[in-house]
C-alpha cells in the first residue's frame, strides 16, 4: 500500500500530513496528547478503499514545534491550508477528542472543505471545574517541574487509554514513547489550550454536513452516548454510534473493528444519499 509522507505550511506552522492508499480522501486528526500514530490499524482498514490523509497537529509527531498559544480557529484554518494544499476538494473527516473539535469547527465555518463529518470521544464541553482542579491543574503543574516522567506518564495515559493499556500493552508503549518524545514547550502549550477553548455547542447547529459521533463514556466530562443524542438532535444531520472503550485515545485501541465498520458504513449511506438527490 502507497504511502506518502510531506509537511505543509499552516498559520500553525508546518504540519506532518502521511497519505496511504487510493480514492476519495479521508482526513484524520487525533487527539491531545497523542500523535497520528494513535490511529494504528484503523489507517490501513480505511485505506482499502479511501486516501487516508492523517495530519500530525502543531507540536504533535513530525510537525514542527509550536511556542505561541492557540486557538480552535486556527486549528481548523490550518486543516484548510493542508486540504489546499493537498489539492483536495470535500474529504470525509474523522477526528480524534481534539480532532473531532477541530472537525466541528471546520465543518460550521467552512462547510465547503467537508463531505461528512465523524468525531470519536470528542465532548462538545470543555473540562469541568472539578476536573481542571482534580486531574489537569496538578498535570500541568507536575509537568512544569518534571517533564514526561514515568509516573505523569502513566497517570495520562491511564486517563485517555480508560484502563486499555493491560490489553494492549504495546501500542500503549509506543503512544507512551510518542509523548515523551514531544518538543517540551509544545506541551506546555497544549496544556494551557486545554483551557483556552470554549463550548462547541453553539455551532453544532450550523453544522449541516452528514455527521457521525462516536462515543464511549467519558464520566468527567459529561460524554456519553445519551448526551452525544442530545447533542446529534440539535444538529441538522447527526447520528450516535455508542462505544464501549473509556478514555478519550482508549476506543481506538478497543473498538478498531466497530468503527472502521460504522465509518464505512455511514460513508456509504452518505453516498447514497447524494445519489438519490
Amino acid at each position: 500500500m502507497t504511502t506518502l509522507d510531506t509537511h505543509v505550511h499552516t498559520c500553525l506552522g508546518d504540519l506532518h500530513v502521511r497519505r496511504t492508499g487510493t480514492g476519495p480522501p479521508a482526513v484524520l486528526w487525533h487527539s491531545l496528547w497523542v500523535d497520528s500514530r494513535s490511529w494504528g490499524s484503523l489507517v490501513d482498514g480505511l485505506a482499502v478503499q479511501r486516501q487516508v490523509v492523517t495530519i500530525d497537529g502543531p507540536g504533535y509527531g513530525a510537525s514542527s514545534p509550536i511556542h505561541r498559544d492557540f486557538t480552535l480557529a486556527e486549528c481548523a484554518c490550518a486543516a484548510g491550508e493542508v486540504l489546499d494544499a493537498l489539492d483536495l476538494d470535500a474529504a470525509d473527516w474523522i477526528g480524534n477528542a481534539w480532532g473531532g473539535h477541530v472537525g466541528i469547527t471546520l465543518a460550521a465555518t467552512q462547510p465547503h472543505r467537508l463531505r461528512s463529518l465523524t468525531t470519536i470521544a470528542a465532548p462538545v464541553t470543555p473540562v469541568s471545574r472539578r476536573q481542571r482542579w482534580t486531574q489537569t491543574y496538578p498535570l500541568a503543574a507536575a509537568y512544569r517541574l518534571v517533564g514526561p516522567n514515568p509516573l505523569l506518564t502513566n497517570v495520562l495515559f491511564d486517563v485517555l487509554l480508560g484502563g486499555a493499556e493491560a490489553t494492549y500493552p504495546d501500542q500503549a508503549a509506543e503512544l507512551k514513547a510518542a509523548f515523551r518524545a514531544m518538543d517540551r514547550e509544545s506541551v506546555r502549550r497544549t496544556i494551557r489550550f486545554m483551557h483556552r477553548w470554549h463550548a462547541l455547542t453553539d455551532l453544532l447547529p450550523a453544522v449541516t454536513v452528514p455527521t457521525l459521533l462516536m462515543t464511549g463514556d467519558l464520566g468527567d466530562q459529561g460524554w456519553s452516548p445519551a448526551a452525544a443524542q442530545a447533542a446529534a438532535d440539535t444538529m441538522p444531520d447527526a447520528h450516535v454510534v455508542p462505544l464501549t472503550g473509556a478514555g478519550h485515545v482508549g476506543p481506538l485501541l478497543v473498538d478498531t473493528a466497530a468503527i472502521t465498520e460504522a465509518v464505512t458504513d455511514f460513508w456509504a449511506s452518505v453516498t447514497a444519499s447524494r445519489e438519490q438527490t
